[in-house]
């Protein structure tokens, strides 16, 4: 049996006029910003703001014609996110769609002013980084017809659909790779775990150390909050301890980096001293002497996902997201790991 949508639609002009009681016309002088009466404008502003009203009406556009810009919603232009916006740009350049890019460096007001721009400007989808910020603040914008494609962090019982790198399974075969090597007192530096890569990567390295019989350590345990400087910081405390690790993960290249500037400066070498592997390959880790083992992010293989992904429900005109990809990613070995000497 066929479920019939109840989703309310967009508001209109007519909608607000009728509310504020005023005229269409006076209506469409506010949003063009012409002179009104100031009573008129206070009253129009507050039904508006009230009934959600957008002047492009993105939601019913979406659903009826589309404009041939996709939108993408990014906490930051960093390496990763700067990849997968060259490399969805390059494919759906080839489907006839631009990607417009906007950054909001996970501030909530500017989470709100990107949605509310893509919304204004009627792109055909928004492709975005699952941001906890992002739950409450999303849902109204799907609910009037946006269509979302989550990339990396997700948001549960959003209808949205999901094109994820196997971040759990990837983190463990890393740190089976150190357990094959002998290592038992291997530290993690993992990333904010209010997100869902940051909790998933730290379970890869619990499901290892499970799997391999070897105890976990607390004190081995650091929150690296996904900053070079924390991953600094986390690794001066890890070699601090009475018992050092002899192994450490770092669970995002930012953290990698800063852990490998610690060890830089206080002229410890790898792997003779520690053997260190990072999620995320990056540039760096190939020409570092030793290169560093890491799990390399299969970039071109999400993009493609996510076209694939909007150009199915695109062509469909589907109000509902569901569907859930997941990409394995290949670990990179390097010099940067070594058999644990007894």
């Amino acid at each position: 049996m066929t479920e019939i949508s109840t989703k309310p639609r967009p508001a209109t002009i007519v909608d607000v006029a009728r509310e504020a009681g005023v005229a269409v016309g006076t209506v469409s002088r506010y949003i063009n910003g012409l002179p009104i009466r100031g009573g008129n404008r206070e009253r129009i502003a507050k039904v508006i703001d009230d009934l959600g009203y957008r002047r492009n009406s993105a939601a019913a556009s979406i659903k009826t014609k589309t404009t041939h810009i996709v939108g993408m919603l990014v906490p930051a232009v960093s390496e990763f996110h700067a990849a997968l916006l060259d490399q969805l740009a390059r494919r759906m350049r080839q489907t006839g769609r631009a990607v417009v890019c906007f950054c909001h460096d996970t501030e909530p007001e500017a989470i709100v002013d990107g949605l509310e721009f893509f919304a204004g400007h009627r792109v055909d989808a928004v492709v975005m980084d699952g941001n906890e910020e992002l739950r409450q603040r999303l849902a109204p914008y799907i609910e009037q017809g946006m269509l979302v494609v989550l990339y990396d962090n997700d948001l549960p019982n959003l209808a949205a659909d999901r094109v994820f790198v196997d971040n759990r399974r990837s983190s463990r075969r890393l740190v089976d790779h150190l357990l094959d090597l002998g290592h038992e007192r291997v530290a993690i530096i993992h990333g904010n775990l209010r997100d869902s890569v940051g909790r998933d990567r730290l379970e890869g390295y619990r499901d290892a150390l499970k799997a391999h019989g070897v105890r976990e350590y607390p004190e081995l345990v650091m929150d690296g909050g996904w900053s070079d400087q924390r991953g600094y910081t986390s690794m001066g405390d890890l070699m601090s301890l009475s018992e050092p690790p002899t192994a450490v993960f770092g669970a995002n290249y930012n953290m990698s980096i800063g852990a490998l500037r610690w060890l830089r400066e206080h002229d410890m070498t790898i792997p003779d001293d520690i053997s260190l592997v990072s999620f995320d390959d990056v540039p760096a880790f190939s020409v570092h002497q030793p290169g560093i083992t890491a799990v390399g992010q299969p970039v071109e293989k999400i993009a493609e996902s996510i076209v694939s992904v909007l150009a199915e429900r695109l062509g469909q005109n589907d109000p509902l997201g569901k569907r859930t990809v997941r990409i394995d990613a290949n670990i990179i070995l390097r010099g940067s790991t070594r058999r644990l000497r007894r």
